[in-house]
């Protein structure tokens, strides 16, 4: 039985549906946008991911006896609003960036499209999924570019709720990591899986060379061993006496590890093991695998930081009423304008202007109305950044499953090579890329 999502959603939803069904507007057709008004965290460009999962979040988006059941019970909307529930499908249109973009203030990286009955109701759902997804992919881009060639491994799982660890696995393997820990994103998004023995399988053996031995028989020498449950250079010595020289590699989980990563290389080569890697772990971030690159390391592991944003764990992204058809048909732009939380209103069509194949701006042209929205005859280099995820309630199937993340995946590094060098540095800055709106016409 395929698991609704349609209480994952807040109650004010289904009030203004309440609300909406009895005053008659419900079926106005209506525009609503997710976009950031900011990058968080001072970082220089966002990245867009959780497309694909929000698709999937969206076809199983049905209330069941269940779902209806309980808002029966607990008085949240009258019986005409729980009839409608009863039937409720999306119906509309989703267009948005790619998973994998790039992405920066004001940019409409989704644009959900129905009456206001059907699309009112996706709205925390879309936040949840992109604000989460987004502010990790975001945060392992900056630890791609850290980390160069080298590969690197997300091993998060332990520091987020369970169904949070897998997306966050999804969206590290989408903008550069290599693999991850966690089984679940292997299962369901084909993200490759890695490990081997954890601190306590050291422990559980009587001497270090038991559990290293134990290991290599069970897994060959090209096995790595983690050294450091006990003293580093000691445990670099049996690891090579057990495995031999052939040794795949050794993972160092403490200590000053642009130090003794140097040291245990130095040994490692002394010993003869000269092919045996070094995989480095603990508590590393953006910052960290700057640091270490220019120490003799093979591979990261990185845990923490990539499950939580490293440090700025949602994207803040926002989900606003752009434009709604007027009693005559007609099409009206909206736009909240509260101090320091105003809004562009109007249908966006979205692009990137490039020169030598660099990025230099977000264009995007405002329009109140569905009139064709066009830049190629100012812009001839102008990248669309929009393309059809969803048409008549049907997602593109492109976009799902593991196919979706591998082409999420390959799309992402493309747009990566677009940037100019000043998007990739670490420190707090102003967006790479300025936002230009222009009205269409």
């Amino acid at each position: 039985m395929t698991r609704s999502t349609a209480l994952h959603t807040d109650r004010y939803e289904l009030t203004m549906l309440d609300a909406a069904l009895r005053d008659g507007t419900a079926s106005r057709r209506c525009v609503f946008e997710v976009f950031g008004r900011r990058l968080s965290g001072g970082r220089r460009f966002g990245v867009v991911a959780g497309t694909g999962r929000l698709l999937e979040a969206i076809r199983d988006f049905r209330f069941g006896d269940d779902e209806l059941r309980y808002l029966r019970d607990a008085r949240v909307v009258d019986a005409t609003t729980l009839d409608f529930l009863a039937d409720y499908r999306f119906t509309g249109s989703v267009t948005g960036y790619r998973e994998g973009e790039v992405y920066f203030p004001g940019s409409p990286l989704l644009t959900v499209e129905g009456t206001f009955a059907e699309a009112v109701l996706l709205e925390t759902l879309a936040l949840s999924i992109l604000n989460y997804d987004s502010a990790v992919a975001t945060a392992a881009a900056r630890m791609s570019v850290a980390a160069g060639d080298r590969p690197l491994a997300e091993m998060g799982s332990r520091r987020a709720s369970e169904e949070a660890a897998v997306a966050a696995a999804r969206a590290a393997y989408i903008v550069g990591f290599s693999a991850t820990s966690n089984l679940e994103a292997g299962r369901r998004w084909g993200v490759p899986t890695m490990g081997t023995a954890a601190h306590a399988w050291t422990l559980l053996h009587d001497s270090e060379e038991d559990a290293f031995r134990s290991q290599v028989d069970a897994l060959g020498a090209d096995t790595t061993l983690l050294v450091d449950t006990f003293d580093i250079v000691e445990g670099v010595r049996t690891a090579v006496r057990v495995a031999g020289t052939q040794l795949g590699g050794v993972r160092i989980d403490s200590g000053d590890l642009p130090i003794v990563a140097g040291e245990v290389r130095a040994l490692l080569d002394e010993l003869g093991a000269t092919g045996t890697r070094i995989t480095v772990t603990s508590d590393l971030d953006e910052y960290a695998l700057a640091a270490l690159a220019a120490s003799p390391v093979d591979s990261y592991g990185v845990g923490t930081s990539v499950a939580t944003g490293s440090g700025v764990p949602t994207a803040g992204l926002v989900f606003k009423l752009v434009a709604r058809e007027a009693a005559d048909g007609s099409w009206v732009g909206v736009a909240k304008a509260s101090t320091q939380k105003a809004s562009h209103g109007g249908r966006k069509a979205a692009f990137r202007t490039l020169e030598g194949g660099t990025a230099t701006s977000e264009l995007i042209m405002v329009s109140d109305g569905f009139e064709e929205l066009s830049t190629a005859a100012e812009h001839p280099d102008a990248r669309p950044l929009q393309t059809t995820l969803m048409s008549d309630g049907e997602a593109d199937a492109a976009a799902l499953g593991s196919e979706g993340v591998e082409a999420a995946r390959r799309h992402h590094a493309r747009v990566r090579e677009e940037l100019p060098v000043r998007a990739l540095a670490l420190s707090k800055s102003e967006p790479a890329l300025p936002t230009e709106y222009r009205e269409a016409g």
